[in-house]
């Protein structure tokens, strides 16, 4: 797996990554859904330069110009539901993209700190011979891109695979670099210390969901 560490040189993601993560911003739902939006273009454009372009004629008012046009067929598919407002950064800059949205989730069946991941709900365009972007914010564990993967390559084989999250762990890359082909690029925006006893991101930044969109039941 190829993995692109894009906060390692300073820039304006940073200064986003810094708004996200400041509990004294928190309140403002509002603000913390656009902040990931910008994350999501910045990302989006870091991306965009392992693409494939083909060469295209453009006539302007005074003559032609020789440019390049992105090549690759994108498929887009966030996971929910914290990826909403991710898929609309990448969206922005993806336009054309075809768009998929699959669930998972953390299911504790003893109410205890062990879990599973259950996928369930999905929507995706054909993924065959096209490039898949992944998006959610946050890896932690990794199982639930991992199981998001598996389900996704029931319905087809994607050319080229590109998984994006904002803040990761050490744990979840691991994970990521044994269940994943060699060929998946992963884009992360800042790599934090570990995971804690309940598996979440340390110091991380919280429950990106519920700093969203609202606290679940």
């Amino acid at each position: 797996m190829q993995i692109h560490y894009l906060s390692e040189k300073n820039s304006v993601l940073n200064h986003f990554l810094a708004e996200i993560r400041d509990v004294n911003r928190h309140k403002d739902a509002m603000r913390f859904r656009r902040n990931i939006e910008r994350i999501g273009e910045i990302m989006s454009y870091e991306l965009s330069q392992e693409l494939k372009y083909e060469s295209i004629e453009i006539q302007t008012p005074l003559g032609i110009k020789n440019t390049t046009k992105i090549a690759d067929k994108i498929v887009l598919c966030s996971i929910l539901r914290a990826g909403l407002a991710m898929h609309l950064g990448f969206l922005n800059y993806f336009d054309q993209a075809e768009n998929g949205f699959i669930s998972a989730y953390r299911h504790h069946p003893d109410n205890d700190d062990n879990f599973e991941i259950r996928v369930e709900y999905q929507a995706i365009a054909d993924i065959n011979d096209k490039c898949l972007l992944v998006v959610d914010p946050m890896l932690a564990t990794g199982q639930s891109i991992v199981a998001v993967y598996n389900r996704l390559m029931e319905r087809g084989h994607p050319e080229t695979i590109h998984i994006a999250v904002i803040i990761a762990a050490p744990e979840g890359i691991a994970y990521l670099e044994k269940h994943l082909p060699e060929n998946c690029h992963l884009w992360i925006g800042a790599l934090d210390k570990k995971l804690n006893e309940q598996s979440y991101i340390v110091p991380g930044l919280g429950d990106a969901g519920d700093l969203a969109y609202g606290i679940k039941l």
